[in-house]
């Protein structure tokens, strides 16, 4: 992340005031240290090194309108693309991902394909060189397992690919499971996740650059591969989950961003008094000066030049609200958050502000934010919960708006957030649930649940069972590709919900692009149902 830039009015001229404090004001703003409790964390792990192409591929698909991101968000009970007039329409690809009524061709899902192995090529490139030292193959290794990890929950049965130029058969989701575990524990030098395991021989070791795999990164993708186990493999690993979220918690140096965590609120416009200076607690997690966060284990680096690809505020944002921030282009208004989902947040939930973007939206001067070509006869721009239908007319202003990874003034269509892969929050709903499920009883949760709810402001509950578990970590996780993989876990990926009725079972796994099968001389077989 570039963090000491000057910002000049020059690049705010689509907006007709003037403000002279407005350079100053932005400028103090960005080149404001993060801050725990006064203790300065600035300075940006950077990345660089020969693992560099590698990391970087990470960025395709993770945070923008395509690929792992649509495909785990789209799919789910939380977020639609409606179809507005001739807007996202698109050939129909976004009513597919969100009726369940994609096929082999659909592209959305060949891109999932394509980044991973593009990734995963990048990964055997580098282990091929010669030029990486111990904890450098390490990285690379646990690096490789989770592009691995994305294929396996995505598509199942994928072909194991460890060596340039190579096409081995195609590997059965118990064979890529094993060996994403594999590749996980080699990685952490131990042959198996326990209660009392030793790290301290790790080539990983425990140095904090969120943008790097260190011990903590590793032990999280294991947790997320041992709680999903019974779904790839038909074996529970709960308690492997258990021991490698509470090595986390016990060792590491992370913590849940609560009072304690500040940030300067790089969306405070200086002349509405609404906007907050700061952002505190949970909301820093996400902000465009996330970098340094310490609730953020691993991380995705996105930038505004050089390291585009997380275009949030352009997916979600409806034209007009380009005069909000004062964006340098206008949003392209089409994510739009499911009316249940976004009413499954009582009031008071730091998240539910944090999260969403809803009702009367006003410009840069705080001014009423007016829509010309707007649907009805009321030209302000209000954001409602409701949407009227998926398709062919969804009100543009219709849907609560993505807001988690917050906004900026001035900001450029790529923005600035960090996008965490492994997160401490997270990781305490990764222990509660693993020790329900190994229990048999979803009270074991309460604790990790309760540190979850204490963070967000909201009372602490005294009893929970699967459906208020999937809530909680619905509202915890929204908008950080895991919806699609939750509700697969816990039974309801094919439950009837808004405007869509397809109940087929199979769709837990996508198909196998149909280009690559057709590519694969007979080498790739499709999943069954497709």
């Amino acid at each position: 992340m570039k963090r000491f830039i000057k910002i000049t009015l020059a690049s705010i001229a689509l907006i007709a005031y003037s403000c002279t404090d407005l350079d100053d004001d932005l400028e103090d703003s960005l080149t404001e240290e993060f801050s725990i409790e006064g203790v300065s964390t600035g300075g940006s792990g950077g990345s660089t090194g020969p693992l560099l192409s590698a990391y970087s591929r990470l960025r395709n698909g993770s945070a923008g309108n395509t690929g792992w991101f649509a495909t785990q968000t789209v799919t789910s009970d939380a977020i639609a693309v409606g179809q507005k007039g001739g807007d996202w329409f698109d050939g129909g690809i976004w009513i597919q991902l969100h009726r369940h009524t994609w096929d082999a061709a659909h592209e959305r899902i060949g891109e999932t394909w394509n980044d991973a192995y593009g990734g995963i090529g990048e990964v055997n490139s580098a282990l091929e060189s010669g030029n990486l030292d111990a904890n450098q193959t390490a990285q690379a290794r646990a690096l490789r397992a989770y592009f691995y990890y994305r294929l396996l929950d995505t598509f199942g049965r994928v072909k194991i690919v460890t060596v340039s130029g190579e096409d081995p058969p195609q590997a059965d989701r118990a064979e890529v499971f094993s060996f994403v575990e594999s590749e996980l524990l080699a990685a952490l030098g131990i042959p198996a996740v326990t209660a009392a395991m030793d790290l301290s021989g790790s080539p990983l070791g425990t140095t904090i650059n969120n943008y790097r795999i260190n011990q903590y990164a590793a032990l999280g993708l294991l947790a997320k591969l041992y709680l999903n186990a019974e779904i790839y493999t038909g074996i529970p690993r709960y308690m492997e989950a258990d021991w490698a979220a509470t090595y986390i918690i016990d060792n590491s140096p992370y913590i849940l961003c609560d009072d304690g965590c500040v940030s300067p609120n790089l969306a405070n416009r200086p002349e509405v008094d609404s906007d907050p200076e700061n952002l505190v607690g949970y909301a820093t997690v996400f902000a465009p000066n996330n970098e340094n966060n310490p609730e953020i284990i691993w991380s995705i680096e996105y930038n505004s030049v050089g390291l585009g690809g997380m275009n949030f505020s352009q997916m979600t944002l409806h034209g007009p609200s380009q005069l909000t921030y004062g964006l340098d282009a206008a949003p392209w208004n089409g994510f739009q958050v499911l009316e249940e989902f976004y009413n499954s947040y009582e009031d008071g939930d730091a998240r539910k502000e944090a999260n969403f973007l809803v009702g009367a939206q006003t410009d840069f001067s705080g001014n009423a934010l007016i829509d010309f070509a707007s649907d009805d006869d009321d030209l302000q721009v209000v954001y409602t919960p409701e949407i009227n239908e998926l398709e062919p007319n969804s009100i543009r202003q219709s849907g609560a708006r993505m807001k988690k990874f917050s906004f900026e003034l001035l900001g450029r269509q790529d923005m600035n957030n960090d996008y965490p892969i492994i997160r401490l929050g997270d990781v305490y709903l990764m222990r509660g649930e693993a020790r329900a499920r190994a229990a048999g009883d979803w009270n074991q949760s309460l604790p990790d649940v309760n540190a979850i709810r204490s963070r967000a402001g909201v009372a602490p509950l005294s009893s929970i069972d699967a459906a208020g578990f999937l809530a909680e970590r619905g509202r915890e996780m929204f908008q950080e590709s895991s919806r699609r993989t939750d509700q697969i876990r816990f039974g309801t990926f094919d439950d009837v919900w808004w405007e869509k009725t397809n109940t087929d079972t199979f769709r837990s796994l996508m198909p196998i692009p149909i280009a690559q099968i057709n590519a694969s001389d007979g080498t790739l077989t499709q999943n069954p149902g497709y």
